[in-house]
């Protein structure tokens, strides 16, 4: 290719708009353009990375029997209320009518579509299947931003895998995984696998592949002592002792006192001698239009996706200050849970953290504006109806398996395996005649990486204030030939022959042809991130030369022209492997 004839369309400065490094630099690198909030056309340069990245995942697909297939993006209404999830993805999917008058959906997942493809499975012995296609999805995005992290079109790599029974989903599932360690190496992603939560997709275990990164919208909770690693979603962590006064030295029922003023944990903690680890917050949620009372030790954080996880509803929200009043006759600072105070608390469900379960002396509101009740013993007094973990864990808090303090660290998610269970296959339908030719249900799991923000990712984790750095294995070309003199008729002759000798080596090349300055070429090659860089001038031609220059060593040397196509080989083929 000549980097004349192509259409890259290279940016001197930031765009105003662009803030993430991964926004920035494919932006100015004439990667990507944007056509409005969250949809991007893919450019040439864009374009070759992005076959590169399918290409590495369809090979790690195909590589432990997935077999591609391809399903329409636009799907009937039924499918998802027969699944139930109609109503469950709310605004985020894109809905419409056809001429008809159908309700159609545009796909943002494919469970549903692959389900029904699924039923005419008839036998155990057609089992295991994984199946996988990499498709266009769709999410009506509320906040589309960071370029390629966050769009409302993009393309995704979703397999599917049937078994009979969890043994053999374990089996499926495994291989996903370590498909998946492989595929993120040689995309030159540092991904951490996680814990996370599963969400709408339903069923039990997942974890995610998250990159590390400052601009991430995950928090990551880890151990650096062992392989402890969870989503904020799903991460725990041990709790220190806390040593409770017996239950003989307690009243015999809470005792309410007077705390004017007081609104917070804090006020609480300062004025009236009460920890915050010593006393139970009330906070007040609408689960599926049900009030709610959700208690958390004083100075621990919920986290409102383990609420979701724990009770399983599908619209939460937190209650209005002029709800609560009307509930339970006082304003939150003032709020519990304790079953006599007031009369009729019990038609309110109580969900409680589990760092709670068998606390006694605690404090907490009297659902009277201005007092709270101390003496509290959570066993006695409260009706819990429900004990789940609902603490966010926190940066130094003690890891579950080692003990050491735990980090927290913003990450990108890259990839994310769902073992979905039995969700889609009871509400779809499908069966599969048993070994004993009885009716047996298969077992399902899902497995997805989305491919743009793949590329984002690599960009974030692997860039300077140059431009980008691509690993060898999906830089658009691996090697720009650059012609420094193009105006000078020896220098341009010789810079077509190193690149007619590195196509006929078989490199992944690009000549930069231009009738620019050589500076303006050095710095497109460093801004769109070429690997290496063979430069051809008048001083190397005089010597027999050309410089052979690594983007992400730095590092240049002097090659005799005719050992340049062995020597960029081999400096290739030590990048990728």
């Amino acid at each position: 290719m000549r980097w004349s004839k192509m259409h890259i369309p290279t940016l001197r400065d930031d765009p105003a708009d662009a803030g993430a490094p991964s926004h920035r630099l494919l932006l100015r690198g004439g990667y990507i353009r944007q056509l409005m909030a969250g949809h991007y056309s893919m450019l040439p340069l864009g374009q070759r990375v992005r076959l590169k990245v399918i290409g590495i995942i369809r090979e790690e697909m195909n590589a432990i029997g997935a077999q591609e297939l391809l399903m329409p993006v636009m799907h009937p209404a039924e499918l998802w209320q027969k699944s139930g999830r109609w109503e469950l993805m709310g605004e985020e999917m894109f809905r419409l009518k056809d001429r008809r008058g159908a309700d159609l959906a545009l796909g943002m997942t494919h469970e549903e579509v692959i389900s029904t493809l699924a039923t005419e499975l008839g036998s155990y012995r057609e089992l295991p299947q994984m199946w996988y296609q990499i498709q266009t999805k769709l999410r009506d995005e509320p906040r589309p931003k960071a370029g390629l992290m966050r769009t409302r079109e993009f393309t995704m790599k979703d397999s599917y895998s049937f078994d009979l029974g969890p043994a053999e989903l374990d089996v499926s599932f495994a291989a996903h995984r370590d498909a998946y360690a492989r595929i993120f190496e040689r995309l030159g992603i540092p991904a951490i696998q996680a814990a996370a939560s599963n969400g709408t997709m339903g069923g039990a275990d997942s974890t995610e592949f998250v990159c590390p990164a400052p601009t991430g919208e995950d928090l990551i909770v880890h151990c650096p002592e062992c392989d402890y690693a969870a989503n904020i979603e799903k991460a725990t962590s041990r709790l220190a002792y806390i040593n409770d006064p017996e239950r003989t030295g307690l009243p015999a029922a809470p005792e309410p006192f007077a705390t004017p003023g007081v609104r917070t944990i804090e006020d609480l903690a300062q004025r009236y001698q009460a920890p915050a680890d010593r006393q139970i917050k009330t906070l007040v949620y609408f689960l599926d239009g049900t009030l709610t009372l959700v208690l958390m030790r004083g100075d621990h954080a919920l986290n409102e996706q383990k609420l979701v996880d724990a009770t399983g509803a599908a619209a939460i929200r937190p209650a209005q200050p002029e709800e609560i009043r009307e509930a339970l006759g006082a304003l939150p600072g003032s709020l519990g849970a304790v079953g006599t105070v007031p009369p009729g608390i019990g038609d309110h469900p109580v969900i409680a953290d589990e760092a709670l379960r068998g606390r006694r002396g605690m404090s907490t509101g009297a659902n009277i504006d201005d007092t709270h009740l101390r003496g509290v013993d959570v066993e006695r007094d409260v009706a819990v109806g429900r004990w789940a973990d609902l603490r966010e864990a926190a940066a130094g808090e003690a890891c579950v398996n080692c003990g050491h303090g735990l980090e927290v660290e913003r990450g990108i998610e890259v990839g994310h395996i769902f073992k979905l269970g039995y969700k889609f296959t009871d509400t779809i339908g499908i069966s599969v005649s048993g070994p004993d030719g009885k009716p047996v249900r298969p077992v399902m799991g899902c497995y997805g990486i989305g491919v743009e923000r793949a590329m984002a990712a690599v960009v974030e984790v692997r860039h300077d204030e140059k431009g980008i750095i691509w690993p060898a294995a999906i830089a658009p070309f691996t090697v720009v030939v650059v012609i420094a003199q193009q105006q000078d008729s020896a220098v341009a002759e010789a810079g077509e022959k190193v690149y007619q000798a590195l196509l006929g080596a078989g490199a992944d090349v690009i000549v930069d042809d231009r009738q620019v300055r050589a500076g303006v070429k050095f710095s497109d090659a460093e801004l769109t991130g070429i690997p290496f860089r063979v430069t051809v001038g008048k001083r190397g031609l005089a010597s027999g030369t050309a410089e052979l220059t690594d983007r992400a060593a730095g590092s240049t040397a002097q090659i005799p022209l005719d050992e340049l196509p062995d020597r960029v080989r081999e400096a290739v083929a030590h990048a990728i492997a």
